[in-house]
Order: structure tokens, then sequence, then C-alpha cells
């Protein structure tokens, strides 16, 4: 007679975490096949390995010294006096787009310094 489903639910409720786990690879080797569990893993770890190479750069607000913030602004994206200052008070805003992980620090560095706090993307 064929065991049925409950009955091996009931085996393994009566087995330790261990012997669970120890089942768990050997079906997986006898019948070929990975838990779910472990594939979501293996997906998150190569998404991880994966390394952002672009990023954005966002002025989230100006702080307490605004032409500090815009001298910065101005010179970063040689703009001219009114479009720097019409962008820095058009916060929360993007500044930059698509840049090196390298002149995102950069510019992270310069707006803070000037008062500015900014979030990279």
């Amino acid at each position: 007679m064929p065991i049925t489903k409950e009955q091996i639910i009931e085996a393994v409720e009566s087995m330790s975490v261990m012997d669970i786990m120890e089942l768990i690879n050997s079906m997986e080797k006898k019948f070929g096949v990975t838990s779910i569990i472990k594939n979501e893993q293996n997906n998150n770890n190569e998404k991880e390995i994966k390394e952002q190479l672009e990023f954005n750069v966002y002025l989230k607000s100006i702080g307490k010294n605004k032409i500090s913030v815009i001298k910065v602004v101005r010179s970063i994206m040689n703009l001219g006096l009114k479009e720097a200052k019409d962008l820095v008070e058009s916060a929360p805003v993007i500044l930059k787009e698509s840049i090196s992980k390298e002149e995102a620090l950069d510019l992270e560095s310069k707006l803070k310094i000037s008062g500015a706090e900014i979030e990279i993307k």
C-alpha cells in the first residue's frame, strides 16, 4: 500500500531540523532539482556581485547657506548665475545623471561642504 502525503508530513514533523535538511538535500540530488530558496539566494548573490557603474546625484535640500550651494552648483554644472539659482531653489532635483562613482563622490563632498543635503542613487 502506498504512503499518503499525510503520513509523509507526520514523519517529517517528528524529525529534527538537521534531519529535514539532509532529507531535502537527498531529494534535490535524487530528483535533480533545487529549492526555490536556494535559487533566490543565488539570484540575490549575483545581483550583489554586479556593481553599480552609473550614479545619479540628487540635491535634496539647500541647507542654511544658499549662496554657497549656488556657487558650487554653478561651477559643477557650468551654469550661469540665474540658471544655478533656479536649479538650487527647485530642490529636490537631480543635479547629474549617469556619472561615475568617483565623480559622484567628488560632487557629494563639494556640495556637503557648502551645506547642501544630497543623495547618491
